[in-house]
């Protein structure tokens, strides 16, 4: 991969959270950054600070045309994309019972079907390049689940699959993928804007509330203390696949592949019974 001192970025949902973090911090520190977002007047203090140094685009990630558009106009007005990272999504607040199937494509077309657009949409460029870095912002949750978000933790399941097929992929074309994988932080993504909420049944309100409960409690991360360690993976000459974001994600992984891999032991005889015979 070449390595180039100033990083041009493209960056989707940069109004809030970590998308208007990381995008003001690759600014602060020299690069270059195409900032997306659905409204474009939520990134329009970006362009007043920074001028040439940003390029904001406005972007339903959800229309496959715009994105298009937009990536290949990012492209042609910095002349490079070292970086594409895919950061739009929000979160479906209710339990699978209660999702409807239009909350729950909706879900997708936002979270999965979005950044593979982007993505689809870049190949091309970076390829032609020679380099490129696919970044994508999952989350602990892509390997952990939790109740009444269940759909949400899917879409990131999803999501880090994807990703680590496009991985082994795009590698013979020196193009890299890394998946971001943050746990709590004090982000804007618990406000409302980033919210969306099924339609409730009675049957699941108390258990809802004891959840939400239990949120209140979970220690969050500072959003500002990612950048560094954002940039130090990205300039690394091999950048790792997986890159988790806060202190408390390790553990928890691992505690729960070791729940599996008891279970999976636990039922392997009777598993390796259902193989039969060699045909």
């Amino acid at each position: 991969m070449t390595q180039q001192k100033d990083k041009v970025w493209f960056i989707t949902g940069t109004s809030r959270g970590f998308g208007r973090v990381w995008a003001e911090a690759a600014l602060a520190r020299g690069d270059k950054v195409a900032a997306t977002a659905r409204k474009l007047e939520s990134i329009a203090d970006l362009k007043d600070k920074y001028g040439e140094q940003v390029l904001t685009v406005a972007l339903d990630v959800t229309k496959p045309d715009q994105v298009k558009e937009a990536v290949t106009a990012a492209h042609a007005h910095f002349g490079r994309l070292d970086i594409v990272l895919n950061n739009a999504g929000y979160s479906l607040v209710g339990t699978i019972e209660e999702a409807s199937p239009a909350d729950i494509r909706a879900l997708y077309e936002t979270n999965i079907l979005g950044p593979v657009a982007v993505i689809q949409a870049a190949l091309p460029l970076l390829r032609e390049q020679g380099y490129g870095h696919i970044l994508g912002t999952s989350s602990n949750l892509g390997h952990v689940t939790m109740p009444v978000i269940g759909y949400y933790c899917s879409s990131k399941w999803a999501f880090e699959a994807i990703h680590e097929s496009l991985a082994a992929e795009v590698a013979p074309f020196g193009i890299q993928v890394t998946i971001i994988e943050p746990g709590a932080y004090a982000t804007e993504f618990g406000s409302q804007e980033s919210l969306k909420f099924a339609q409730g049944m009675e049957v699941y309100t108390d258990f809802k509330a004891k959840f939400v409960d239990s949120l209140k409690t979970m220690e969050r991360g500072d959003p500002a203390a990612t950048p560094q360690a954002l940039f130090k993976m990205i300039d690394a000459e091999q950048p790792p696949l997986r890159f988790n974001l806060g202190s408390h994600n390790l553990s928890g992984t691992r505690a729960a592949y070791a729940q599996r891999l008891a279970i999976w032991e636990a039922w392997d005889e009777v598993s390796r019974a259902a193989q039969g015979e060699p045909k």
